[in-house]
């Protein structure tokens, strides 16, 4: 049985929790009707939270983000921050419903992962199209390709900064590869471990090492190269627009 986005708020630690729902009523108070609604998203809402480890990240919708109003609860903000690792993003209600074509990934699962704590789901009727998938699943494999190279020369061969560096874009290119999947049709679970397998598996890279990138720096950064060159060969868009080169 599936848990229920109630059910993983209810799970984090109560004193996260507590800080959470401080956070939730300082800026209900503050900004009255000028609040719409506050979604936590990411790891909280996909049930991969890792205490002491995992932000809290959360979409707070506003009707109005003038400075006066995001100065108001700037202060309940930070406090927020540092006491709970909560991460917060500002959007107005009347930029969401055309902003899909610009953050089709974010908006993909915040739509299939969000725990509501305050208002309705603003994103419940939100329209994602795949050539706009498509086309974002590309520039971040490509984006994280051209970091990894990087990662080598500004290590300047240290191999602890070099495995840094690969496991902090291994959960970064969690999302566009489990979208490339999605559209693929490979079946698999969102967390990291699943898609990465599930990766591994169909462009044919061994991604053990991705296990461990701190001890395994330098097949850990192979096995992900590899990865993302595959399935950016698999992602590039062919002559016809909007469209995938088939398997």
């Amino acid at each position: 049985m599936s848990t229920t986005p109630k059910q993983m708020y209810a799970g984090l630690p109560p004193s996260v929790r507590a800080k959470i729902e401080e956070w939730k009523n300082t800026l209900a108070s503050t900004l009255g009707d000028n609040l719409v609604s506050i979604l936590l998203t990411g790891g909280v809402a996909r049930g991969d939270y890792r205490p002491g480890e995992s932000d809290i990240t959360a979409i707070v919708v506003v009707n109005e983000a003038s400075f006066a109003k995001l100065d108001a609860i700037s202060a309940a903000t930070q406090d927020a921050r540092y006491g709970a690792r909560i991460a917060p993003t500002f959007l107005t209600a009347a930029e969401i419903p055309g902003a899909g074509d610009a953050f089709p990934l974010l908006y993909d699962e915040v739509k299939r992962f969000n725990i509501v704590i305050y208002g309705s789901d603003a994103f419940e009727k939100v329209v994602v199209h795949d050539t706009h998938r498509r086309l974002r699943i590309e520039q971040e494999l490509r984006e994280a390709q051209v970091w990894l190279r990087r990662a080598v020369t500004d290590a300047m061969g240290a191999r602890e900064a070099v495995g840094g560096a690969v496991a902090r874009k291994i959960r970064q290119v969690r999302r566009p590869l489990a979208a490339l999947l999605k559209l693929r049709n490979v079946a698999c679970k969102d967390d990291v471990a699943s898609v990465f397998a599930a990766a591994g598996a169909r462009y044919g890279v061994d991604v053990t090492a991705l296990a461990s990138p701190r001890e395994q720096a330098e097949a850990a950064h192979d096995a992900l190269s590899k990865l993302l060159a595959a399935a950016i060969s698999d992602v590039e868009m062919s002559s016809g627009p909007g469209s995938l080169r088939q398997p």
